[in-house]
């Protein structure tokens, strides 16, 4: 089999294929580019954007785990004037998709932000980080309940130029019922997972091993659950599905799908071997010529009772 079409597409937006970069895992795309051929791979998510310039906290903010990493970056970013000015001359250069994270602390911020993009070009879709606490519902996510996750995804898509894609944390109690909210409020798509809550402590001097206590835990510790919630969701929505979570090789990529996603972002991976969506790129050709499968999206949702 010669041709394989890895071509997907989400929202009307059409991706060579569906390997992305996590948020958070690739910085501005920039800090890649030198090492990579960006347009290779189906597009890039940046790192968060806030309303204001964030320094993040203070450092140990990350530690290698088992099978993982943790990670309290405190969401550190340039702000979304800086954001504009500095970042997206670059990002508009690239000959692939550009998704950017979007992530705030109260509803108006948010707006704000989305507002802000709307007058940028170069940007193919927004990611919408909801794994962020609402300064005014007593500190909750605003994906800690399907009320707030619903008027947050409303809110943004009355404005927004761009399609949404909403990012679910795995921290609730039903992902599922979250999805099927942010659905209902107009979401595009759906990206999921962030990463689960998690914490390391040095046995020695009896204190964390991140300033903040607690960290996201990512990389391969988390695939199953990740695989998990993504075949839960699926069965429950109609839009596209986003699979993230230890993706490292196309093999992940390959069962991503059959739980139900239409695209994968690669994160932890990324600091492993730089090359890995590109090799992904390859490999998941490659598996699919090896099943005699012409089309990815035909695997999309093949999981077997």
């Amino acid at each position: 089999m010669s041709d394989i079409d890895l071509s997907v597409e989400i929202a009307g937006v059409k991706f060579r294929n569906p390997i992305l970069t996590a948020s958070g895992t690739f910085g501005y795309g920039e800090e890649f580019n030198e090492y990579i051929d960006l347009s290779r791979i189906g597009g890039i998510i940046t790192k968060s954007v806030t309303r204001y310039p964030r320094p993040g906290h203070k450092p140990p903010r990350t530690f290698e785990t088992s099978s993982g990493m943790l990670n309290a970056i405190g969401l550190a970013n340039v702000g979304i004037d800086r954001f504009i000015e500095e970042k997206i001359p670059f990002l508009r250069t690239l000959d692939t998709n550009v998704i950017v994270n979007v992530a705030g602390f109260s509803l108006d911020e948010y707006v704000e932000v989305v507002r802000r993009l709307n007058d940028a070009d170069g940007i193919s879709m927004l990611e919408i980080n909801i794994s962020c606490p609402n300064v005014g519902a007593d500190g909750l996510e605003f994906s800690s309940s399907e009320t707030s996750a619903h008027k947050l995804t409303a809110e943004l898509k009355k404005i927004s130029r761009y399609p949404l894609i909403i990012k679910l944390s795995p921290n609730v109690t039903d992902i599922a019922a979250i999805a099927v909210a942010c659905e209902d409020a107009g979401a595009d798509a759906l990206s999921l997972i962030n990463t689960l809550v998690g914490m390391a402590i040095n046995h020695y001097t009896f204190k964390p091993m991140l300033t903040n206590t607690t960290g996201g835990l990512s990389g391969p510790a988390i695939k199953p659950v990740a695989l998990a919630c993504v075949m839960k969701v699926y069965r429950c929505v109609k839009i596209p599905i986003i699979g993230i979570g230890g993706i490292m090789d196309h093999f992940d990529v390959a069962q991503f799908f059959i739980a139900g996603a239409t695209a994968v972002e690669f994160g932890t991976a990324n600091f492993v071997n730089p090359n890995c969506t590109v090799d992904a790129v390859e490999g998941i050709r490659d598996y699919l010529r090896d099943m005699n499968i012409a089309t990815i999206t035909d695997l999309i949702g093949r999981l077997r009772d």
